[in-house]
């Protein structure tokens, strides 16, 4: 009969048990110089360890003949526990087994000695699912046991445990098992069962076990009885359902490109290859993490980043691009993973995702500090400024004249001398600007606004005058968006927030204000025609 690999592959002794050192050091130690606790409660997240360190404690404190800490597995204790016919080792499972009567059992038998062993050994799991009164109940046998009885607990959620059982208790605390040794262990299991393993699809195993080697083992047994081939890391993405890594840095270059098109082809060919949009997604998100760990830290963070991407490939998507608007990119897929469970229809709710990320180009993911950064950004690659225009060889005034030094010579020779008066040249045009508060009218109103909304803001100009703040927006999009009764109750309060005073807030489309004249004062023009539409605009100088 096939056994499934994590249980074939649960280690017998301490030494096999892979990244949890720090714990199992410790318990070979107590156990060779005989300083043994009367309880213990190992706590950490699941498929660490902890169930597996239990047993192999429950052995090596009955074991006739430990060898550096570790039971032989030879004596007929270890030999008995193994095979499950001695009965003085109870593994107890607390999610069914959580009243007072279960507990009142173990207080009834803890007082008889054990028959074919050293001590009587309860392995309490999910221990945090016991009941309020079963906890009362285990307090005082917890606490001053007969000396022929061992108690280890172990819990995935450590907070629910009471404080009065903590204190009763040496507690260990197992770590997540790291990519490496994960993908490391993931190797010589497969080499044993020769399953053709890829160290790239060990890597991929190991990210996506997120510290669970349980789980790692389960991916792999998965994966290898559905193929036949060498499973590398797109056999491995395909099995569970996400993309391969190529695939998800090209889908994030197509992002940063804002190639909307291209975003959303892909992502059809992962929804029509089965892939789960949800961990696509998700993907993304642990993509841009990465990507933040290189951009933001001064040192070197290899170590840190995800097995499935190298940090050159990292590095290279990271140019050009600044921390702000990745950090723009991460609340737009937060909020579309949160309403992807919800949404009726998960492909449409993923591609709005790709609209609202490909949008988000580089200069308006956010007020003046990601405007700063782009800026900062393309002064560090060199981008270099545009060349200024040339004026136009004859320049019109406000009252139409042409200058005198561009005026054509007289041609009657015969003309007296005439000295024309000096022309006052018109001052430099003033420019249509938002007004200073709106940076902090906009931050302000983050707080009331989901994040896809307010990052539509930045697509609109604040303009304070009078009694009015008037948002003109450069699309229908973003027009219909701030016309919405929730963002205009948002944008008033955060207006009068910042002001200290009460606005009225009037929603307007670029458009609606026309094409400046290229002769006439570009201000004039915006007023004049903002009076044409019954509004009113405030002019910065």
């Amino acid at each position: 009969m096939y056994q499934a690999l994590y249980r074939k592959w649960r280690p017998n002794r301490f030494a096999d048990v892979v990244g949890q050192r720090h714990i199992t050091d410790t318990l070979r130690a107590q156990l060779e110089s005989g300083r043994l606790s009367h309880a213990y409660l190992f706590t950490g997240t699941r498929g660490t360890g902890k169930t597996t360190c239990a047993k192999i404690l429950a052995r090596a404190v009955n074991c006739t003949n430990l060898q550096s800490g570790d039971p032989c597995g030879i004596c007929p204790a270890c030999r008995g526990i193994l095979d499950g016919s001695v009965l003085d080792v109870v593994e107890i499972d607390a999610a069914s087994n959580n009243g007072v009567d279960n507990i009142r059992d173990i207080r009834e038998e803890v007082r008889y000695i054990p028959a074919s062993v050293k001590k009587r050994v309860y392995i309490i799991d999910e221990v945090h699912m016991l009941s309020q009164g079963a906890f009362n109940a285990l307090l005082k046998t917890l606490e001053e046991p007969p000396e022929h009885v061992l108690f280890i607990l172990a819990t995935t959620e450590i907070n629910k445990v009471p404080a009065t059982i903590l204190s009763r208790c040496q507690r260990f605390d197992f770590r997540r098992i790291a990519p490496h040794d994960i993908a490391q262990r993931l190797l010589e299991i497969a080499e044993e069962e020769h399953i053709p393993l890829t160290e790239g699809g060990a890597r991929m195993i190991a990210r996506l076990a997120d510290g669970a080697l349980r789980d790692a083992l389960s991916i792999l047994d998965r994966t290898a009885a559905g193929s036949s081939g060498p499973i590398d890391e797109e056999l491995v993405a395909s099995g569970v359902g996400i993309l391969a890594g190529d695939t998800a840095v090209e889908l994030m270059r197509h992002i940063l490109q804002g190639d909307l098109t291209a975003a959303i082809a892909q992502l059809g060919e992962s929804y029509t290859a089965g892939r789960e949009l949800g961990a696509v997604l998700d993907q993304l998100l642990g993509l841009i993490r990465d990507m933040l760990l290189v951009k933001t830290s001064k040192g070197d963070v290899s170590g840190l980043l995800s097995p499935a991407y190298s940090a050159k490939t990292v590095a290279q998507l990271c140019e050009q691009v600044p921390a702000s608007r990745l950090l723009a990119y991460t609340g737009i897929l937060q909020e579309a993973l949160i309403r992807m469970p919800r949404a009726a229809n998960r492909r449409i709710e993923a591609e709005l995702c790709m609209v609202r990320l490909c949008r988000l180009q580089a200069e308006d993911y956010d007020t003046l500090s990601g405007r700063m950064d782009a800026l900062e950004e393309k002064l560090a690659h060199g981008v270099v400024a545009a060349a200024p225009v040339p004026a136009p060889a004859t320049q019109t005034y406000d009252d139409g004249f042409p200058s005198d030094q561009d005026a054509p010579p007289p041609d009657d020779g015969d003309m007296p001398p005439f000295e024309a008066a000096p022309r006052k040249k018109p001052e430099p045009s003033k420019k249509l600007e938002c007004s200073p508060q709106w940076n902090d009218i906009t931050l302000a109103a983050k707080k009331l606004l989901p994040m896809s909304t307010f990052a539509q803001l930045t697509f609109a100009k604040g303009i304070l005058h009078g009694k009015d703040l008037y948002v003109v927006c450069e699309d229908p999009f973003t027009y219909e968006l701030c016309n919405e009764s929730k963002v205009k109750d948002a944008l008033s309060k955060a207006v009068q927030q910042v002001t200290g005073k009460p606005y009225r807030v009037k929603v307007m489309e670029e458009s609606s204000v026309g094409t400046l004249s290229t002769k006439a004062n570009p201000v004039d023009d915006i007023i004049r025609r903002a009076g044409e539409l019954d509004i009113t605009l405030e002019i910065n100088d």
